[in-house]
């Protein structure tokens, strides 16, 4: 662990456990995030893009822009571009519903697929690179907690 990683850890005053849970979360997620960007640099697709790509396999029917933005794992402001980016490659495409011509449904494209089909291997074998040395228990327990921290409202 560097030095920097270490010092941010170090508790700087007493009964602030929340804090430093949250600090190591977020230390943690940037980490995994980087680790998992060079797979996906290699296809040239950014994370959030690669986000909007998993959302839309998992919705065949296609999403409005609105349900794509709430279930997205970081929030873009931009969902409108990050779509023109992708529609652009001919990953998505989106057409208006012909019952109500205001609402834009987007769907994943057959070259989206593809791309999806590709990158399943490589981010699958990441993810085991980056978290398998916890174990089948811990990644349940750990995942159960995450779960129940995101359950909350504060």
């Amino acid at each position: 662990m560097t030095n920097t990683i270490k010092s941010a850890l170090k508790p700087r005053r007493l009964g602030v456990l929340e804090e430093q849970v949250f600090i190591n979360l977020m230390l943690t997620s940037d980490l995994l995030a980087r680790r998992l960007e060079p797979v996906l640099k290699a296809a040239e697709i950014s994370p959030t893009q690669y986000n909007v790509l998993r959302i839309l396999r998992g919705a065949p029917e296609g999403l409005a822009c609105s349900e794509i933005g709430s279930r997205m794992i970081t929030r873009d402001p931009d969902i409108t571009r990050l779509l023109d980016r992708l529609e652009k490659r001919r990953l998505v495409s989106r057409c208006r519903e012909t019952k109500d011509r205001r609402m834009v449904l987007t769907r994943i494209t057959e070259a989206g697929q593809k791309l999806l089909a590709q990158l399943d291997g490589p981010v699958l074998d990441a993810h085991h690179l980056q978290l398998g040395h916890l174990g089948p228990e811990k990644l349940r327990n750990l995942l159960k907690l995450l779960q129940e921290a995101r359950g909350q409202r504060g």
